[in-house]
């Protein structure tokens, strides 16, 4: 499958495949995927990223692997997620490993992709759902400039999850 490449200064946010599939498998089974109701063991982490290749192929947009320009390696995952099209679709982001954690890597991501969402992905808002002990995802949150929903309920998968909202608009 081929699709859109975005690319940052120091990032490629390029369509998820099998090359991605080791380094997504790690992250599944460590503790970074405590926020997103992880650790989860390589079968389900293959699921899962099967599920990131076929909501493209489901709903024409989805999430991009975040790769270094440098050297190729994955990083982390950026996009939109709409599991129920009764909601707006959700802003999701997620750096892979610790050593990226902290160098901007997601910032850079979110950006560029909302940057590129109203020419392919025309969404005027965007739910965001953290894990509320999430302190890192709840300030890139804040510095994008989503406000809290305090009517919105967690959902079951996620029941202690902050939910944001985010304005999408279109600046070219």
């Amino acid at each position: 499958m081929t699709g859109p490449i975005i690319q940052t200064e120091r990032m490629n946010l390029v369509l998820p495949c099998t090359d991605h599939l080791p380094a997504y498998v790690a992250y599944c089974g460590g503790l970074r995927s405590q926020f997103v109701g992880g650790p989860f063991d390589s079968a389900k982490a293959f699921e899962k990223l099967c599920a990131m290749v076929g909501h493209w192929r489901l709903r024409g947009f989805g999430r991009y692997v975040m790769t270094l320009k440098s050297t190729g390696q994955p990083i982390g995952h950026v996009g939109a997620l709409q599991i129920d099209t009764a909601e707006p679709p959700e802003m999701t982001w997620t750096i892979w490993e610790d050593a990226y954690e902290g160098k901007g890597y997601a910032i850079e991501a979110v950006t560029a992709y909302l940057a590129h969402v109203p020419k392919v992905d025309p969404f005027a808002e965007m739910l965001i759902r953290i894990e509320n002990k999430n302190q890192r995802s709840l300030r890139l949150a804040d510095r994008i400039g989503a406000t809290r929903d305090e009517i919105e309920v967690a959902p079951h998968w996620m029941p202690t999850a902050v939910t944001l909202r985010l304005r999408v608009t279109n600046n070219g």
